[in-house]
């Protein structure tokens, strides 16, 4: 069991490390080495030797091992961003960077995506070194740089130019799962990720003939370039179900006592109310358009014109993504991956997704685990060019009302108190044993 100083330090560590402004803007704007020192000097004070790797001066990431008792055993990889996005403080009720800690909650940017998560693996990584713990099978510890944006300086780079760090290690466990979703009935729902959407982050381009504003224009650039993503937008995608997905669907209908009919998906989701929110966004591949740049003055036609969209595509579904985007853009527009990363999909016979199931009955006996592929992404990306299959673990036991999901990358994003002392004692349960 997680000890007292564990649940104390989980609170201050996810404090501080909320205080260290670790904002990723994009495109290189953010700093990360402040925080991968503070985490650094906590796992070194535990014995371990950590090491500080970057790709770019400031963008740092930290690694380290512990040995387990089995050595014939694989590893497991714990790992954890330390980069947020941003805030605007006059959008907040408390300041998003004050790491503050009111009516027995932390506020600010972090607190739920994931320095919440970092503090944990602290604490309870710290614990074992009080108490003379050691884990199963060895863990390595890891917190990267620059999840919030490409990766590249992050974990792209860790698994591109340090693999030797990560030897042994067939699976890992980060953000995203393992938290309370309360269904408005009385259940609690805790899903655990077992896979991942891909990331299309998609550039189009349409190409016209410039011009003067106030003559007649058959070929405009925005012209061509609105009707392309207003194709996007509008787009209505099939159901594909992948068996993370189906799982999850079936285990809904079990537990609400519902026939399951996988051959009417969304007329199952209209009857699981509340809780079709865990998996109505990955039935379907999905496009969003997001970004508008063209022109330069009002009375001038522009020659090209430029839009981002969003994209994300199911496990197994990439090809038929590609082919309706080359569909939707039709002849005038081109399109490319402005950042692609491949979908993941994790096994749920597994004994590591069996062990997580008990870590989480055991602290919360009323709860049901089930299965749920994110709609987004990690940087279980990246590690899984190295073999590593990635579930989303990162434990909270949250009050109703409390909107979990809502608070990532939202306005007075904040964690329960009681919800990290949870989060410490089923992770120290589970990584034990795992």
């Amino acid at each position: 069991m997680a000890d007292a100083q564990a649940l104390d330090e989980v609170v201050r560590f996810t404090s501080d490390l909320i205080r260290i402004d670790t904002t990723n803007r994009g495109g290189g704007d953010c700093r990360e080495r402040p925080a991968a020192e503070y985490v650094a000097e906590r796992l070194a004070e535990a014995g371990l030797e950590p090491a500080m790797l970057e790709r770019t001066a400031g963008r740092t990431n930290v690694v380290a091992r512990i040995e387990g008792t089995d050595p014939a055993a694989d590893a497991l990889l714990v790992h954890g961003h330390l980069d947020v996005v941003p805030a605007e403080a006059r959008d907040w009720t408390v300041h998003p960077f004050s790491g503050e800690v009111r009516d027995g909650v932390v506020w600010g940017r972090g607190a739920v995506d994931m320095k919440n998560m970092d503090a944990m693996i602290l604490a309870v990584v710290r614990a074992w070194a009080r108490l003379g713990v050691r884990p199963r099978r060895d863990l390595v510890i890891a917190f990267t740089a620059d999840e919030e944006d490409s990766a590249a300086d992050g974990s792209g780079f860790l698994a591109g130019e340090h693999p030797h760090l990560f030897e042994g290690c067939t699976e890992g466990i980060s953000e995203s799962g393992a938290f309370t979703f309360h269904d408005g009935s009385g259940r609690q729902l805790y899903p655990v990720a077992a896979g991942e959407r891909g990331t299309g982050w998609m550039k189009l381009t349409a190409r016209g003939r410039a011009g003067h504003g106030s003559k007649v224009n058959g070929e405009n650039a925005i012209t061509r370039l609105a009707e392309a993503i207003t194709r996007i937008g509008d787009h209505e995608w099939p159901l594909r179900l992948t068996p993370t997905v189906s799982a999850a669907l079936t285990e809904l209908a079990a537990l609400y006592g519902i026939d399951t009919d996988l051959h009417d998906v969304d007329g199952l989701l209209d009857k699981l109310g509340p809780a079709a929110e865990l998996v109505e966004a990955t039935v379907r591949n999905s496009a969003n358009p997001t970004m508008l740049q063209a022109g330069y003055k009002v009375n001038v036609v522009p020659g090209e014109a430029v839009a981002y969209v969003d994209g994300r595509f199911l496990p197994g579904c990439e090809d038929e993504f590609r082919a309706t985007l080359d569909e939707l853009t039709g002849p005038h527009v081109d399109w490319e991956f402005h950042h692609r990363e491949v979908a993941l999909q994790a096994p749920l016979d597994s004994p590591t997704y069996a062990r997580m199931r008990a870590a989480i009955q055991e602290f919360a006996p009323e709860g049901h685990v089930v299965p749920y592929c994110m709609s987004g992404g990690t940087d279980a990306k990246q590690f899984s060019r190295l073999g590593i299959t990635g579930y989303g673990f990162a434990p909270l036991k949250l009050p109703e009302g409390f909107d979990y999901q809502a608070l990532f990358h939202g306005v007075d994003e904040r964690v329960p108190v009681e919800a990290l002392h949870f989060g410490v004692r089923v992770l120290d349960r589970f990584l034990r044993t795992a």
